[in-house]
């Protein structure tokens, strides 16, 4: 079933549907990412899984940009091992510019999954719906002790930068803070998935929590962004607090921080 999607994506998507059933090599087409979740719009990235015969993944490993190549005008691809997942290929195609990720993967071997997987296209759509149904989703997240034991270090990180005048280098941790902890975090307490700071903004009172987060290329004003992170921080880590608290934080960074000033 194709869902309705913008005129863009629909297009790409029919194309690829369309020469499904002529290569052998395919056994189904899922659509995941917004298109599974929700919230797909105009300025989303097309996210598809393609289930490939085992006995030719090595064959289509090895093709898959001639095909992603003949499915539109591809401006632009490489491969994921950047997210640690080497079977998928980023594409743009264009103009205008479209984002579509294609991810080949054997039909034996799917992997896990953090939401359901839609049904695009199979040979046998049946069992192959039989199978989704049955499959195990791992919604994705991190536990609270997974962002207590990177927090310190990752905030001393930029402090350092900022002692050391590195000031873009500071700015730049405190961005990657926001977006790997705080987002989630956020999402997280408010009982939704962990994804970022993705259109976060539209979230009651997390804009205004993480502006304090917000630092401009200035010394006095990065400090505060440090403080504002460690105090927003402080604050989500109590709804659900780590097993194993880290020893003498938040002071000992705060500290090391006004030491500065």
């Amino acid at each position: 079933m194709i869902p309705n999607l913008p005129v863009l994506h629909g297009a790409m998507l029919e194309k690829i549907v369309a020469a499904m059933p002529a290569d052998a090599r395919f056994e189904a087409l899922l659509g995941t990412g917004s298109m599974a979740y929700g919230g797909f719009d105009e300025e989303s990235d097309l996210d598809l899984l393609l289930l490939v015969r085992p006995d030719m993944q090595a064959t289509v490993m090895a093709e898959r940009r001639a095909f992603a190549a003949g499915m539109g005008d591809l401006l632009a691809c490489f491969t994921g091992e950047h997210v640690g997942e080497p079977r998928l290929l980023i594409c743009l195609y264009g103009p205008p510019p479209l984002h579509v990720d294609l991810k080949f993967v054997a039909a034996n071997d799917p992997g896990s999954f953090a939401e359901r997987p839609l049904l695009l296209w199979a040979r046998d759509p049946g069992a192959l719906k039989r199978r989704i149904e049955e499959l195990e989703i791992k919604p994705a997240g991190r536990t609270a002790q997974w962002f207590e034991d990177r927090t310190w270090l990752w905030l001393h990180y930029s402090a350092t930068k900022l002692r050391r005048g590195e000031l873009f280098e500071a700015m730049s941790g405190l961005d990657f803070f926001r977006d790997v902890v705080l987002g989630p975090m956020l999402r997280r307490n408010a009982g939704e998935r962990p994804r970022g700071l993705r259109r976060i903004e539209t979230r009651p009172g997390a804009r205004d929590r993480l502006l304090p987060t917000l630092a401009r290329y200035d010394r006095v004003a990065i400090a505060w962004a440090l403080r504002g992170s460690v105090a927003l921080y402080m604050e989500l880590r109590a709804a659900d607090p780590p097993p194993a608290p880290t020893a003498h934080m938040p002071q000992a960074l705060l500290d090391f921080i006004d030491a500065m000033s």
